[in-house]
């Protein structure tokens, strides 16, 4: 498989302040990734990062084989990353179809196949932003990112605070997204297990360093590691 991204010895934060210290990975086209660890590691630094909003103090981030280090948001976006922020990021004025129509551009993710996946938006298609709930703005989210059809999605706690019953669906529509129409993807999760549900592979960062890397199903099938890495009951 083609590589799609490649950081080597990547040191990144916010101004002066590193919080990612020497970061090596790849991700091939179609791959699937959990990145894991406790509050405060890293993660969601590590994915803004790759979006282009803090500060690369040294080593070198590709994106299908072109130094994107100083590459604006918005350019690395068209290049085809995805972002599915933790903030969710709804507009109170703009209607869930104009929050797809707004960003959409072509590809085999068109806002008919998005409702067809997620049928709940097509029912709320003229409702506001601020009159979803919770797990139907998170799918507002995935559907924002799908229409502007990335080659590697960027989820960020794609299942914090929702119903259990949402989460399910989520699972659903998120391990289709993977196995079936093979969209590299990299998660960060408070859930563990139910990232490395959906993933192939697996990350664990502390205090901005990588600390574990393996196959998700070995590190599933082994609490007690997983347990230490990242506290989870």
């Amino acid at each position: 498989m083609a590589e799609l991204l490649a950081l080597e010895n990547l040191r990144a934060g916010y101004g002066e302040s590193v919080v990612l210290d020497g970061i090596t990975l790849a991700l091939a086209e179609g791959e699937s990734l959990a990145l894991l660890g406790r509050n405060g590691v890293g993660k969601t630094t590590l994915l803004i990062t790759l979006m282009g909003l803090t500060q690369v103090h040294s080593g070198s981030l590709r994106w299908c084989g072109n130094d994107i280090a100083r590459v604006p948001t918005f350019r690395r976006a068209h290049a085809g990353l995805g972002w599915v922020p933790q903030e969710r990021m709804m507009f109170p004025s703009l209607t869930v179809e104009e929050h797809l129509t707004v960003v959409a551009r072509p590809g085999r993710w068109t806002l008919a196949r998005l409702y067809e996946v997620f049928p709940r938006l097509e029912e709320r298609r003229g409702n506001m932003g601020n009159q979803l709930s919770g797990g139907e703005q998170q799918m507002v989210a995935i559907a924002r990112a799908l229409i502007t059809n990335p080659r590697l999605l960027l989820l960020d706690e794609p299942m914090e605070g929702l119903a259990p019953i949402i989460v399910q669906e989520l699972m659903h529509v998120l391990g289709r997204l993977i196995r079936d129409e093979g969209m590299a993807v990299i998660v960060v999760e408070q859930h563990a297990r139910l990232a490395l549900e959906l993933t192939r592979r697996a990350i664990v960062l502390d205090r901005g360093r990588i600390v574990h890397q393996s196959s998700s199903e070995s590190l599933l099938g082994d609490p007690q590691t997983l347990d230490r890495l990242v506290s989870v009951a």
